[in-house]
């Protein structure tokens, strides 16, 4: 069980930006085990479920041994009260907290030993810029879910939200061979009354 004694995690309600940042985490810390604490949003779990390109191991929190955990890192959320039944461990003594986020500070926020937070549009954009820094290369495959992260978060960079750095670390996945395809198909937003008639 010494495998379990890192863990990564983000919110319930998961989305694309909480997955590709999952994912960008566990190319920086190779030894934890990524836990969804809760469920996913649909177009998420279809995906999860449906595509033939990626595969992603998670293990349920519920199967976690909660008093091995010794260190815990949250990506895309620093409220304890988003991460389900892992907050139980945020008392435990000794253990060390890692956060990375892009959402404005609030009260009640967990704090972190180390707490990287941009104002930027994704979390996927900080993340990127980690593995960036440290050089950490990524497949063709993983730049595509990543780029998933980015559209979404950003409504496709059209967000205000939206900086320069996140459509930085858009060029830098297009450069990883990201597959814009693959990121259209399953980044479709619900269609306008107008577009059905169109389309009918």
């Amino acid at each position: 069980t010494v495998s379990l004694m890192e863990i990564i995690t983000c919110h319930h309600n998961s989305d694309f930006d909480a997955l590709a940042s999952m994912l960008a985490a566990k190319k920086l810390y190779p030894n934890a085990v990524p836990v969804f604490p809760g469920s996913q949003e649909r177009v998420l779990r279809d995906f999860l479920t449906r595509n033939s390109f990626f595969k992603f191991e998670t293990t349920a929190a519920k199967d976690i041994p909660l008093d091995k955990v010794k260190r815990l890192i949250v990506v895309d959320t620093r409220q304890p009260g988003r991460i389900g039944i892992l907050a139980e461990v945020l008392d435990r003594p000794g253990l060390e907290v890692h956060i990375y986020d892009h959402h404005p500070p609030m009260a009640g926020d967990m704090v972190g030993a180390i707490d990287v937070h941009r104002k930027v549009g994704a979390t996927t954009t900080v993340m990127v810029g980690l593995l960036k820094e440290k050089s950490i290369d990524i497949t063709s495959e993983e730049a595509t879910v990543m780029m998933m992260g980015l559209y979404e978060e950003t409504g496709c960079f059209t967000f205000i939200s939206t900086t320069p750095e996140d459509l930085e670390a858009a060029a830098f996945l297009l450069s990883k061979r990201a597959n814009l395809n693959i990121v259209t198909d399953y980044i479709v937003k619900e269609m306008t009354p107008d577009q059905i008639s169109l389309l009918n």
